[in-house]
């Protein structure tokens, strides 16, 4: 079963062209299932049924959500689809179980006021300027935090106000970058004295290019700053950002493809966060509103 796993993730890496992230997350999911296996001495993929996948899908309902279940299934099913191409299968036994419902959870997001406080924190920080230009970037464009880390000098426009970004799959596409990111980002570069268009955006304090956790740690450490009520993740901008558009009147469409959505589907979640504006609108507005 482990080599199974290696030779899939050899695919995802050269063939998919996934990103390190997600092909880490494929990786971590199908050795614990690989190890479940081992457990009933089952290592090898021909001897799996949708059975014995249930069995495992049932032992982590009762530590894991929904959606983590969900997603260690559609490991398992694209691993066997992979192996039924390949020839080693004869038909894939994940395609019998059925995925978990995911529970309706509504994207967090923050006020006008919590946002604005939070990229001016950076104020009184070690590093304020870098500080401040990664969090008016994450919303002023809504980019995901591998996109951000993933940003050379080269492929930001401070004149047009655009950027060029590498998105899931290896898709490129172009957002705006506003005014007040682009002001934060003119200082960061120029007290950095950077000029090179192949050298990163974004560097850590050792001079690197910033990495994931790094970012996350710069918005943790600012949410504090300003007492805000609960964790904010770096994601939770990137809410912040589709959410101000579709309240601010943007069109659905045109947020899925600032996003980088693939599926309208995934950008539509959005709407339902939205619902205590309509309410307000609702309220204010409609002459049977309010008995």
């Amino acid at each position: 079963m482990k080599r199974a796993i290696e030779q899939f993730c050899d695919y995802l890496e050269t063939e998919r062209n996934v990103s390190p992230h997600t092909l880490a997350a494929y990786r971590s999911d199908l050795e614990q299932f690989a190890s479940f296996l081992a457990q009933r001495s089952e290592p090898l993929p021909e001897a799996v049924d949708h059975l014995a996948i249930r069995q495992y899908l049932a032992q982590l309902h009762k530590g894991h959500a929904k959606s983590s279940i969900g997603r260690k299934l559609s490991a398992i099913r694209a691993l066997f689809r992979f192996l039924l191409r390949e020839g080693r299968l004869e038909k894939n036994p994940a395609e019998l179980v059925s995925t978990p419902k995911k529970e309706k959870r509504l994207p967090f997001h923050l006020n006008i006021d919590q946002v604005s406080a939070l990229v001016e924190a950076p104020a009184g920080s070690r590093l304020p300027l870098r500080d401040r230009a990664v969090l008016e970037t994450l919303y002023s464009c809504g980019i995901r935090v591998s996109e951000l880390t993933g940003m050379n000098i080269g492929d930001l426009d401070l004149a047009d106000g655009v950027a060029r970004v590498m998105g899931k799959g290896g898709k490129e596409r172009i957002v705006p970058v506003g005014s007040f990111a682009r002001q934060a980002l003119s200082a960061y570069l120029a007290e950095r004295g950077a000029t090179d268009p192949g050298e990163p955006l974004i560097l850590n304090s050792r001079g690197k290019r910033i990495n994931r956790r790094s970012v996350t740690r710069i918005v943790d450490t600012h949410m504090l700053l300003i007492a805000a009520m609960r964790k904010v993740s770096p994601h939770t901008l990137r809410h912040t950002f589709a959410t101000h558009l579709l309240e601010g009147g943007a069109d659905l469409r045109a947020i899925q493809e600032l996003l980088g959505h693939a599926s309208l589907s995934t950008t539509q979640k959005y709407t339902h966060v939205s619902i205590d504006k309509l309410m307000e609108v609702y309220d204010q507005a409609h002459p049977k509103a309010r008995g």
